[in-house]
């Protein structure tokens, strides 16, 4: 997989848009191909602003909770090596690479967009890693150790994916900025990290605090 891919894709929405190489300042031990800011001359046309928001390319960009979720696996790495490990939603496979990168016995970036699986196919070749990468959450091997998942509770209805995690894995590990309450008890909370979008989208400041948390039989000891 060659940043040109990711170039083409990103040209389907936005014809002047490209990929770099970049460091997110929430996990500098990973560089990923990311939207490039610099080649945006002048504002947004009409339509390429349209064209943006109608499909946009998630997976372009380093999310918040993905750069601290990242940074979290590759501080804790006994929670994932060893481990076949599912990233959910994994967008530019940043924490699929982290885990990969902490010693997993396998991770599998999840995500129903082909660009994004594009994207963790380049990311990881770019860190030295292997990703597995799956279409489909649903045809999901049975014998998944750890589920991951970063901000993916934006929509309310997607609530019931906590519970599904849990029945998925015997350890979840979640990131959020979203929520100050995910309402389920069998996620605690394990810490409180500041992030921010990689590149930056000068998102509510409210939005830049990242929540981690566990669910299932893990210690922290």
């Amino acid at each position: 997989m060659t940043p040109d891919i990711l170039d083409q894709h990103l040209g389907k929405t936005l014809s002047r848009g490209q990929v770099a190489v970049t460091a997110p300042a929430g996990c500098p031990d990973i560089v990923l191909y990311l939207f490039d800011p610099g080649v945006l001359e002048g504002p947004l046309s009409h339509e390429e602003a349209q064209a943006v928001v109608a499909e946009p390319a998630y997976w372009s960009f380093c999310w918040a909770s993905g750069q601290v979720l990242a940074a979290y696996i590759l501080a804790h790495p006994h929670l994932v090596k060893g481990k076949k490990v599912l990233d959910f939603g994994s967008g530019s496979g940043v924490v699929a690479i982290a885990a990969a990168m902490a010693g997993a016995r396998e991770a599998i970036a999840c995500d129903i967009d082909q660009a994004a699986l594009d994207a963790a196919a380049a990311n990881a070749r770019l860190n030295g890693v292997s990703v597995t990468l799956s279409a489909d959450w649903a045809t999901r091997p049975s014998d998944v150790d750890v589920v991951t998942a970063a901000d993916v509770l934006y929509d309310p209805e997607n609530r019931p994916l906590l519970s599904e995690f849990r029945r998925a894995a015997p350890l979840v590990i979640l990131a959020d900025s979203r929520l100050r309450n995910l309402g389920d008890d069998h996620y605690r909370q394990q810490d409180a990290i500041e992030g921010r979008t990689w590149p930056d989208l000068n998102e509510f400041e409210e939005f830049n605090r990242v929540r981690v948390y566990l669910a299932g039989q893990s210690s922290m000891t």
